[in-house]
């Protein structure tokens, strides 16, 4: 645990950021809060909870990927003898016992680079949208392919591996979990509950952002990664193609030349929406998730059609990718939007 320092990265996050320092200060390890430009008075509420901050230069296109790296690089310069670190988005509460069951995992494995643990919604049932992120944080246990932002890293590997990749918009932990992997290490998640996120999503366009940014990162990890043996991205671009454009245009496009026989290709839908709902079941979900998961999953590959045709407008046109955001900022940190 000596060895373990935190990277921390948020905007605007207010009350969520405070329990998120909360959750990972004492022990004498090492925070470090990467600010992007928050207007609620964020850093200065990470000052007063014992974190280092840095204000991430915002004069550059903005991305998770190089605040992550902007953190990582500041925790090693203060601690070049640091292992191990763990990665926290600011809507996150680190649970207690996780850092020390993510470093045992470590020690326990020299190969193992990046570890992560169960990671649930602190309110899932407040709208949909919060039980859809729910289910999507349940994932099997064992070598997976990738973590999402809140995970435990060998410094090792990272520098390894090159760290984050900080022109991508979106998929910057599943793009640097491919490369950690082909250098030999292992990406897994262990039987430990990680963290707590808060979602707040209440409104459908947000879920919409959401999975266009979604879409968007299934396109340029194929992009950049689909000739090689995996091949996740490209099975996700070509689902998202075919559910969401090439299917209904063929359905609603042959109706006048088949009699309305074609549009009968909409049966598809709730015939994957089933064994989507069966697949969910079977993980031990509840009745409610699995219908609200199997509905949006099949309506999910509109928007992420969206996120690909975006991907690809901005490949062939040139120009900067627009980071794709879906939530608004947070409640202000305690008193601070009034000192701000």
């Amino acid at each position: 645990m000596s060895e373990l320092g935190v990277v921390v990265i948020g905007r605007n996050e207010g009350a969520r950021l405070v329990r998120c320092l909360e959750s990972v200060a004492g022990g004498g390890r090492p925070v470090v809060y990467v600010d992007s430009g928050s207007t609620d008075g964020s850093p200065s509420a990470a000052r007063r909870l014992g974190a280092e901050v840095v204000a991430l230069d915002m004069s550059l296109p903005f991305t998770a990927a190089r605040a992550r790296n902007a953190g990582l690089h500041r925790l090693l310069e203060r601690r070049p003898d640091l292992a191990l670190v763990q990665l926290v988005d600011g809507d996150c509460e680190v649970q207690p016992g996780w850092l020390e069951a993510g470093a045992w995992a470590m020690a326990a494995d020299p190969r193992l680079g990046v570890v992560c643990g169960r990671t649930k919604e602190r309110h899932p049932t407040a709208t949909v949208y919060n039980r859809l992120i729910d289910v999507e944080w349940d994932g099997p246990l064992g070598d997976i392919p990738a973590t999402t932002g809140n995970a435990m890293a060998r410094v090792a590997a990272l520098r390894q591996a090159g760290w984050f990749r900080a022109d991508l918009i979106a998929g910057e932990e599943p793009e640097l979990c491919l490369r950690v992997r082909r250098l030999g290490w292992r990406v897994a998640r262990i039987d430990a509950d990680m963290a707590v996120h808060d979602a707040a999503m209440t409104r459908l366009g947000q879920w919409w952002r959401r999975t266009v940014r979604a879409g968007h990162a299934y396109a340029e990890g194929a992009h950049l990664h689909g000739a090689g043996p995996e091949r996740h991205w490209v099975r996700e671009t070509r689902r998202a193609v075919l559910w969401g454009g090439i299917l209904p245009a063929a359905a609603l496009g042959g109706a006048p030349l088949t009699l309305g026989a074609s549009l009968l290709l909409g049966l598809a839908y709730p015939a994957c929406a089933a064994r989507v709902y069966a697949r969910t079941r079977g993980r031990g979900r509840s009745r409610a998730d699995a219908a609200a998961y199997a509905a949006f999953t099949v309506l999910g590959k509109l928007p992420e059609l969206q996120g690909v045709l975006r991907f690809h407008r901005r490949r062939l046109l040139g120009g900067g990718a627009r980071l794709i955001e879906y939530r608004g900022d947070a409640a202000p940190a305690g008193r601070e939007r009034a000192a701000a």
